[in-house]
């Protein structure tokens, strides 16, 4: 008895662990090898043979994660339960990972293209990326990516652009999917509202880019790309709010209009209207605001596969920063300061394939923008309206990839400002040209030249020229050089100017700018073996201005003096950006920028207002799989920047301090389409006021009636003003919020 009851105890310990599991894994990539297959938290691993079948064998009963990985594929994990002589069968179907070095990009030559087959360098950020930290904006989120920093233009009513590589705002020029419709007035009320659920990705170019997209792209682009109603979720939701009680909500949703028709809408709502004061100098310390976007998207189905697509979008914001004691009552008076702005926006933008044989495309984007603001008594009303059409023809010949378009704008634009005299109606029309040229397997040639006519300006010639060499693999060098042009509309982008501290001075009148470029990119990838991936760019590049519109705030403290150089600017420096995977789930991407910004002008060099020699950003992110449990560790660093004083007597310092502003968040994903997430921001609690006596000066006297001036005009140190300075909101290069939480909720039906 005794020996058939150890035979039974044998053979079901021996059947416990019998079961196995096999399959088989398929790629885009034919005869693909070392696709790791294991199950998490164990010791049961194995690689695929050269036909993509793989077998772990003597699994114990239980419950499961297999994941299965490959360098340049996306990861898979999949949870199953295994009983008692039980075998299992999963097959695999591997993508390609389009968040590593091949993303397929379309901001560089206008054409669809992998990223490390374009000639002209792209860098690409997903969703994934803004959501580790997550923000209100698009022009919040852009803070964590190498070389690119939201800079505050004003103290009090928080308006800001975005500057690449040090450059100011008014040289980036800002799409939504491939369209220019962000630019000028909208160069920071653009970037505010989109629906963040309703970004697929965001594509950077660095460098000027004007023989594409002609005026504005000086010293970069920023592409925001918008999903495909036919990829995008059925529905999906994000809310989150912090203990400032900021609130921003994201809503999107997909629909089918009959059998040829998909659309999406996305509408986000942000909310902030707590009065916080905690530098204690009466003036609110963020602007309060109130602003709703409606986006919605439409995709046609047609024959052959012919795109048609056509957006809208509509943005509202209600905003006002100043003495905490203001109310609408006040707006435009002079007995409470405040700064208040409405803003009312509207656009359009579409794309439709020409039924020809040719691929010729059709895109078209308008907008509409309405400005009502208060700065102090200083009203501010503008009215802009900008018309975009383009025809391109792309077409392949042997080794020459051509494409060729012609292209026009028209703006019109109109305020209230004694600079402008009589609303202004510019037409730019222009003709382009590109080819590519494969000189080989390794080597590509990029050629490109653009031809404008402004209708104030006149003529604008714009070459380009792009040398792609593929030493392997997974290495590979790219030179580019080109120009770009900006015609000159200063109050729709410089913010400074309006708000009331300071009369503007024009001293001449203003010619466009003009700048030459030449970049040399790197990219080194390196396959560990193992699962883990590296990859490493790094960008040395020099721009060379002409013309360019430099502001004086140092002659007169009660004025902006605005000219053109007499000589020349310069933008040179080098970045650099590594990304490091590791299979167990963690991940760092680290970028650094130096930067050498200098005006030079009758043989005088000076370093701009608001320029870092130096920008560090960082990203580290581990996912513990067992608990579905994400921690995302993002950052970034800013050396000194010189800031604009009103007199050698003004206390505050002459130079920001090096600073940083960093966040953690951790984000629990074991509910099925729910996310929930929450974190810390600013870390550190930095905020500008701790390295100054105050940061807006004569706060407690905004409409300078207690400023006394000799007969020069200079202003008068007083027992009442000590340091005989004047009302002056310029000084400013950070956010002034302190440490706070956030906690959010995300859910996604597809």
């Amino acid at each position: 008895m005794k020996y058939l009851f150890l035979t039974i105890l044998i053979f079901s310990i021996t059947n416990s662990y019998s079961q196995h599991i096999s399959g088989k894994v398929f790629t885009d990539l034919s005869g693909y090898k070392e696709i790791n297959v294991s199950l998490l938290n164990t010791n049961f691993k194995t690689q695929t043979d050269s036909t993509g079948f793989y077998k772990l064998e003597n699994i114990p009963t239980g419950n499961y994660k297999i994941q299965v990985t490959s360098t340049g594929f996306k990861p898979i994990i999949q949870r199953f339960s295994i009983e008692n002589g039980q075998n299992l069968t999963f097959n695999f179907d591997l993508k390609e990972d389009n968040n590593e070095l091949n993303e397929v990009v379309v901001s560089g030559t206008l054409k669809p293209v992998k990223r490390l087959e374009s000639a002209v360098p792209v860098e690409v950020y997903s969703p994934t990326f803004f959501k580790k930290n997550p923000t209100p904006s698009i022009y919040d989120a852009l803070q964590n990516i190498n070389g690119v920093r939201p800079q505050l233009n004003c103290g009090v009513c928080n308006t800001g652009d975005i500057h690449i590589n040090g450059l100011e705002g008014p040289y980036t020029l800002v799409m939504i999917d491939g369209m220019p419709i962000v630019s000028s007035l909208s160069t920071v009320y653009g970037l505010s509202g989109i629906p963040n659920s309703l970004v697929e990705r965001i594509e950077i170019v660095k460098g000027p880019a004007s023989s594409l997209y002609g005026s504005e792209a000086v010293g970069g682009l920023i592409n925001i790309i918008t999903k495909n109603p036919t990829n995008a979720p059925l529905f999906s939701v994000d809310y989150f709010t912090t203990t400032y009680f900021e609130s921003n909500l994201d809503l999107g949703m997909k629909f089918n209009a009959g059998k040829k028709a998909t659309s999406i809408v996305g509408v986000n709502y942000f909310n902030y209207d707590q009065v916080i004061d905690k530098d204690h100098d009466n003036f609110t310390d963020v602007t309060l605001s109130e602003r709703i976007s409606v986006f919605n998207k439409w995709n046609f189905l047609r024959n052959n596969n012919r795109l048609f697509t056509i957006a809208v979008r509509g943005m509202y914001e209600d905003r006002w920063g100043g003495d905490i004691r203001w109310e609408k009552k006040y707006r435009g008076g002079d007995e409470i300061y405040g700064e208040s702005i409405y803003t009312k926006r509207a656009e359009l933008i579409g794309s439709y394939q020409l039924p020809f044989e040719e691929k010729l495309m059709f895109s078209f984007s308008g907008n509409v923008h309405y400005q009502d603001s208060r700065y102090g008594t200083t009203s501010y009303i503008a009215n802009q309206k900008i018309g975009f059409m383009q025809l391109t023809w792309d077409k392949k010949l042997g080794r020459n990839d051509l494409l060729a378009g012609i292209a026009s704008r028209y703006t019109y634009y109109d305020d209230n400002t004694p600079a402008t005299k009589e609303a202004e109606n510019t037409w730019l029309p222009g003709i382009f040209v590109q080819d590519e040229i494969t000189l080989s397997p390794k080597s590509q040639v990029l050629l490109g030249m653009r031809y404008d006519y402004n209708s104030i300006h006149g003529s604008i010639f714009t070459p380009r020229f792009a040398y792609r060499f593929k030493a392997s693999e997974n290495t590979i060098f790219r030179l580019n050089a080109g120009t770009g042009f900006r015609v000159v509309n200063l109050f729709t982008e410089d913010h400074a100017a309006l708000t009331g501290s300071r009369d503007v001075v024009i001293a001449n009148n203003l010619n466009p700018e003009k700048s030459v470029n030449v970049n040399l990119n790197y990219i080194q990838k390196i396959n560990f073996g193992n699962g883990t991936f590296m990859g490493i760019e790094t960008t040395a590049f020099y721009t060379r201005f002409s013309n360019k519109i430099i502001s004086d705030y140092e002659s007169d403290p009660n004025k902006i003096i605005y000219d053109n150089i007499d000589g020349y600017a310069l933008s040179q420096g080098i970045s650099t950006n590594v990304d490091l995977n590791f299979p167990s789930g963690l991940k760092f991407i680290v970028g650094a920028t130096l930067l050498d910004n200098k005006n030079v002008q009758d043989g005088i060099s000076q370093r701009p207002f608001l320029t870092e020699n130096f920008t560090g950003t960082w990203s580290i992110s581990y996912k513990i799989q067992p608990w579905d449990l994400s921690m995302d560790y993002t950052g970034n660093v800013y050396s000194p920047m010189k800031l604009p004083l009103l007199s050698e007597t003004d206390p505050r310092n002459p130079d920001s301090p090096w600073y940083s502003i960093q966040n953690i968040q951790f984000t629990y994903s074991g509910w099925k389409n729910f996310e929930v997430y929450g974190g810390i921001k600013n870390l550190l609690n930095f905020t500008p006021k701790q390295h100054n006596p105050f940061l807006i000066s004569r706060t407690n006297d905004p409409f300078d009636k207690n400023v006394q001036y000799d007969s020069a005009g200079k202003v008068l140190a007083t027992p009442d003003n000590p340091y005989g300075l004047t009302f002056d909101t310029t000084y400013v290069y950070g956010q002034n919020q302190t440490i706070r939480g956030f906690f959010g909720l995300r859910y996604t039906l597809r």
